[in-house]
This record gives structure tokens, C-alpha cells and sequence, in this order.
């Protein structure tokens, strides 16, 4: 067998793994990329976040055409095939793929296709398309093998009318009407996606709405608009069983008795780490209860050698934390000063409408600093929404009790996942909410319910004076 030895391995080629890997060749480091599938890139480049989003876009387009029909007499087929849908994703990939590559080549990373298995936690065996397998030996190895999706025991997915979050896009025709099972972010992204497309779309969770993380008003907006787009959002409900009937549909059965049906099923029930056939307890490694890797501050795993990053530790599993996560568990394995993460990482929900947040919710605020100032801006009441039509939308500021440090900033409607950043830059630079005041913004723009939001602030500051 084939023995190789080099000072950094890394499992995996998505986002954490890519940049892991770039940061340690950067530092003249021996480094192998060790990726199972002919693609690089992973979930998020093949199955999640980039064919979700082309699709996103294309939804937009359908029913902004929708909205005026009365100029261009739009109506999508009946048979529209998905693939139509998302017509640049193969040029979009092959793009990406081809950049990544380039990337890796630059840098002098050893790129390894094949499955990769601990023999010992400095050890690892890389079998190969044809079965031939490679040793590899390494001083440090991190692990950034993503995740793939759930399955409940309850819910047998066929992958023909039953679907996962992996597999949906698979699909050969828009269906008329989809359940979807869940309310997390996957679950939201797909269902106003489905819906905009003008799918009949039905949400059930057990929880009593949609992104439970984000404060009500937000989620408020965004069932609004799913129900005003014609779907339907069912709250407190909890699913005994799904199954296709074997004649025309498949049948949610719910334990209060009522029974959903409709062509295909969506179930985004979360994401489990992909560990199966890495053996890491040759490494001296174990799941935590929650089938991720655990993780101190600095990436490490129980093994002092051994790191991990992106979706295979768990939350937040957002492509933006997981490439610096990646980074900096190559720093840390390599004792490159990289400083303390800050916590201010946005999160991006890319459904119709955008959800986005960075910082503390109100719901945090209050349960950490007692007392908080908040100021809200509405789309609608913005010169820029009511040009765009893009009304549905607001933008709300947490403050501190004297309405001065920004805590946190949410926003919900299109354009959201763009504008947050302003948001983080200030609670970055821990600014006053007069900053957004004193700002001038372009205008009209979106930007200007900053403006909006923190004179409502300032003024309930005033009068408490």
C-alpha cells in the first residue's frame, strides 16, 4: 500500500474543508484534500445552498412576472420541467467547480479522490475508485465532512414521491402541490420557494410557527406572505405517518386526525454529520448525543491533533461560519495566531421573503439586558419599497436600555440577506444607534429604514429624559 505523510489533511471540499485547506498550503504546509465524490464543493455547492438559491432566483422572476401580468400576459406551463427552472445551475457549478480547482492548484494541495477511514488518529485509508487504497499519515487532521439529511423513522423516503432536502431538487416536473415537513430553515426556504412558483404548498410543523429563533414579528411577516403567495402554514401539529397511496398522492396522516394530500412530500426534519464510514473511533473519537462532533473554541476535538468544522459540529451550519471555521481550525492546528471569533455571524434565510439577523434578538435582549429600545421601519413606509413594490418587508434595531449600543438587528423581506451587513458592521464597531443617523444614505434605498428605525430609538431615548 501506498504510505504518504504530510503536516495537514483535510476531509472534505466544502466550504470549511476548501478553505482549511487554502490557509495551511498559505503557510507552506505539506496539505492533501481528501474529497469522495468526483465534485468538489459538497452539499452546499451540488445539493444545497447553490442549486437552492438559482432556484430562489428564478422563483423571484416567476412571480415578479406574476405580479405584472398586466404588462406581459405571464403564465407559467403547467408542464414545466424543473430542470428549465434551474437552467444556469450547470453553468454555474462547472464554473465553481473549475475555480476551486484552479484554486487548489495555485496552492499546491494534494487532491486525493477517494473514501477516507481512520486506521489510528494519526492514520488514515483512502480507498480509491478502483479499490486501490492509500495510507496517509498526518500531524494534524481536520474533519469537515458535512451532513446529510434526517430521516425519521416514520417517513420512508423513496426519493420519488417522498423527498429530502438533498433529493428534492431531483424532481422531473413543478409538482401541483407539495407538503413540506418542518419549520426550520430549510423547511421555509423551500416551501415560499415552491409557492412562489405556484405550487400549492402545505407547511406543517410541530412547533407553532417557522423559524422559532427569530422573533415573532419577523416570522409574523413571513407567514403573511406565504399565505398571501396561497400557502398554508400548519402550526402544533405533529405527523404520525407519511405514505404514498399507490393511485394519485401521498398522505400525511396527523396524530389530531386530519389528513394532508398532495403530489410530492418535502421532509427537512435536519441534518445528521456525515461520519458513517470514517471509523472515527479508530481515532479515539465518539458522537456527541446530537450526532455531531464536538468542538472546544479553537475547533479541537477530543483528540489534541484532530480538529473539525462546518456542518459536521452542528450550529449555525451557514456557509459563511463554516469557511471561517475552516480557517481557523487550520490556524489553530498549525499555531497561527488568528484571535477569538466574534459572534457576530448573520444569518441568512434565502426564502420569499428574505429573513436575516445579526447580533441579539429582542426576545435575547430582553432576557439579557432586561429593558431595551427598539425601533422599527417598514418597507412600505420607505421610498424605495414603495417604488419596488417590495413592501413586504421591515427592518427592526434592539438597543440597550438607554437607547444608545446597538444589541442586534433583524430584517425580514427581499434584499434582507444584503442589508443585515450594514447591521453587523455597526454592532462590529459596537456604534451608538446614532450613527445610523448621522449616515446618509443613498436615496431612495432600502438603507434608509436604518435611518427610520433609529430615530424611532432616539426619540424614545428623548423622552425618557
Amino acid at each position: 500500500m501506498i504510505e504518504s505523510q504530510y503536516d495537514l489533511v483535510v476531509i472534505g471540499s466544502g466550504p470549511a474543508g476548501q478553505k482549511a485547506a487554502i490557509q495551511a498550503a498559505k503557510a507552506g504546509k505539506s496539505v492533501a484534500l481528501i474529497e469522495q465524490t468526483r465534485e468538489l464543493g459538497g452539499s452546499c455547492v451540488h445539493r444545497g445552498t447553490i442549486p437552492s438559491k438559482t432556484l430562489k432566483e428564478n422563483a423571484l422572476r416567476v412571480k415578479n412576472m406574476r405580479s405584472n401580468a398586466e404588462l406581459s400576459h405571464f403564465q407559467l406551463r403547467e408542464d414545466v420541467e424543473l430542470a428549465t427552472l434551474i437552467d444556469r445551475l450547470n453553468e454555474v457549478l462547472a464554473e465553481h467547480d473549475s475555480y476551486m480547482r484552479r484554486q487548489l492548484e495555485r496552492n499546491e494541495i494534494t487532491l486525493i479522490h477517494g473514501r477516507a477511514k481512520f486506521l489510528s488518529p494519526n492514520q488514515l485509508e483512502v480507498t480509491k475508485l478502483q479499490q486501490e487504497a492509500e495510507c496517509i499519515s498526518a500531524a494534524n487532521i481536520i474533519i469537515a465532512s458535512g451532513s446529510h439529511p434526517r430521516q425519521p423513522p416514520n417517513i420512508h423516503i423513496d426519493h420519488e414521491y417522498i423527498f429530502d432536502s438533498d433529493s428534492i431538487l431531483s424532481m422531473m416536473y413543478l409538482p401541483k402541490s407539495l407538503t413540506v415537513l418542518g419549520g426550520g430553515v430549510i423547511a421555509s426556504e423551500y416551501a415560499s420557494i415552491f409557492q412562489a412558483l405556484g405550487v400549492k404548498v402545505t407547511m406543517i410543523d410541530r412547533y407553532p410557527r417557522p423559524l422559532g429563533f427569530l422573533d415573532d414579528d419577523l416570522t409574523d411577516v413571513f407567514i403573511q406572505a406565504f399565505e398571501q403567495m396561497g400557502g398554508t402554514w400548519v402550526g402544533n401539529t405533529v405527523v404520525e405517518e407519511c405514505h404514498w397511496n399507490n393511485v394519485d398522492s401521498v398522505e400525511t396522516v396527523c396524530a389530531d386526525g386530519n389528513i394532508y394530500k398532495s403530489e410530492k412530500l418535502l421532509c427537512a426534519a435536519g441534518r445528521l454529520a456525515n461520519v458513517k464510514d470514517l471509523h472515527i473511533e479508530q481515532a479515539g473519537l465518539a458522537l456527541n448525543d446530537a450526532g455531531l462532533i464536538s468542538v472546544d473554541g479553537q475547533l479541537r476535538t477530543s483528540v489534541p491533533h484532530i480538529f473539525a468544522a462546518g456542518d459536521v459540529i452542528g450550529p449555525p451550519s451557514l456557509a459563511s461560519a463554516s469557511m471561517e471555521q475552516g480557517r481557523r481550525a487550520s490556524c489553530n492546528a498549525l499555531d497561527i495566531s488568528v484571535g477569538k471569533m466574534h459572534s457576530m455571524i448573520p444569518t441568512g434565510i434565502y426564502s420569499i421573503p428574505e429573513l436575516s439577523s445579526v447580533g441579539l434578538s429582542e426576545t435575547q435582549a430582553r432576557k439579557t439586558h432586561g429593558d431595551v429600545l427598539v425601533g422599527k421601519a417598514k418597507f412600505d413606509e420607505i421610498a424605495r419599497g414603495q417604488i419596488s413594490g417590495v413592501q413586504n418587508g421591515m427592518l427592526k434595531i434592539v438597543c440597550d436600555a438607554q437607547g444608545e449600543k446597538v444589541l442586534g438587528v433583524m430584517i425580514v423581506g427581499e434584499g434582507a440577506t444584503e442589508l443585515v451587513h450594514v447591521g453587523q458592521m455597526a454592532l462590529l464597531h459596537e456604534a451608538d444607534v446614532d450613527l445610523f443617523v448621522d449616515c446618509i444614505f443613498n436615496f431612495p434605498t432600502l438603507a434608509e429604514a436604518y435611518r427610520v428605525a433609529a430615530l424611532q430609538i432616539i426619540g424614545q431615548r428623548n423622552a425618557k429624559r
